[in-house]
């Protein structure tokens, strides 16, 4: 008798509201797991109704959350959870991950360094990860750390689509990458707005800081959009901002998919004179910071589709042509 495929989402700690907007786009409820955590800091998870035979996605943000657990925590837990499904016999195991904790440590810049982003696709595939959902990752580089399936998304359709529907015009735009680094992707998101691209570069003198060293392109009294995979504590971006705005653009808009915001970010955008930031919900982002220049979109039904096409054995690449 041929078995009946079966699909069960379920949530970590981290951005159970994402997670729940996904399985509400799939049509199904998330599944229900147990998850705490014990008073000398151990993770415990446990799955309160079966998965054996089961295609199990598991949403997760690795990466500090409002509950009070930080990149670590949620990263132990994900790797729990991915041990607790394949112990209960599901038939495989996908790991969504909405933010890839540790990208950003992808080779040794220095001696004697670690290369965490490696680490980190070791220890999910000893965990027992089947594939990877993820999406803009810091480096594409880093999908050749697995030897398993990588399904790698973009959020820019959305970003493509909300700066559309603003109403400028193709002429008035352009599209600056903050570094050397995003200059591709920059490149695309400029084809697809039909508009200009200027390139900067930047040090980084220690961590968590920048300097914009040089501009390629002509900003003057353009309405400029600095696209990034990431906003961590906004430093680089609202240097990069400044630079703008001193070489005569008109207006300045940010968007990323990954608002980590640490430290003085908030503070540092208020004060800046950056009109607008976009963020996704690929990190869960404080309901009470969604105001200002904060704007927030939802990466559901992205992810979705996604989690559909993967489970039908369909196309995910097409999503994104």
């Amino acid at each position: 008798m041929e078995k009946r495929k079966r699909m069960a989402v379920f949530s970590g700690s981290s951005n159970l509201e994402l997670a729940d907007k996904i399985a509400q786009e799939l049509g199904i409820s998330l599944g229900n797991v147990k998850l705490e955590k014990f008073a000398n800091g151990e993770i415990y998870a446990r799955y309160l109704e079966s998965v054996r035979g089961a295609d199990v996605f598991i949403v997760q943000s690795v990466c500090s959350s409002p509950n009070g657990f930080d990149v670590n925590d949620n990263l132990m837990e994900l790797l729990i959870m991915i041990d607790a499904a394949k112990r209960a016999s599901a038939h495989s195991v996908s790991a969504v991950i909405t933010h890839y904790g540790y990208a950003r440590q992808d080779r040794k810049a220095a001696p004697r360094e670690p290369i965490t982003a490696k680490l980190v696709a070791d220890l999910l595939t000893a965990a027992g990860a089947d594939n990877l959902i993820a999406i803009d990752l810091h480096q594409d580089a880093i999908q050749g750390f697995f030897d398993k399936p990588v399904n790698h998304m973009t959020a820019m359709p959305i970003f493509v689509d909300y700066f559309k529907q603003m109403g400028f015009k193709p002429e008035e735009l352009c599209v600056v990458s903050p570094d050397v680094g995003r200059a591709k992707a920059a490149k695309k998101f400029s084809t697809l707005l039909d508009c200009d691209i200027a390139i900067m570069h930047k040090d980084r003198p220690k961590h968590n800081q920048a300097e914009i060293t040089a501009l390629i392109g002509d900003v003057k009294d353009k309405t400029c959009i600095l696209n990034d995979d990431m906003i961590d504590t906004a430093g680089s971006l609202v240097a990069a901002a400044t630079t703008l705005k001193a070489k005569g653009a008109k207006k300045i808009y940010a968007c990323a998919t990954h608002g980590l915001f640490s430290g003085p970010a908030y503070e540092r955008l208020e004060n800046s004179c950056i009109e607008e930031v976009v963020v996704t919900d690929a990190v869960p982002v404080p309901l009470e910071r969604q105001t200002g220049k904060i704007k927030v979109v939802t990466l559901a039904p992205l992810f979705a589709q996604t989690i559909k096409n993967v489970y039908n054995n369909g196309s995910v690449a097409s999503l994104f042509e």
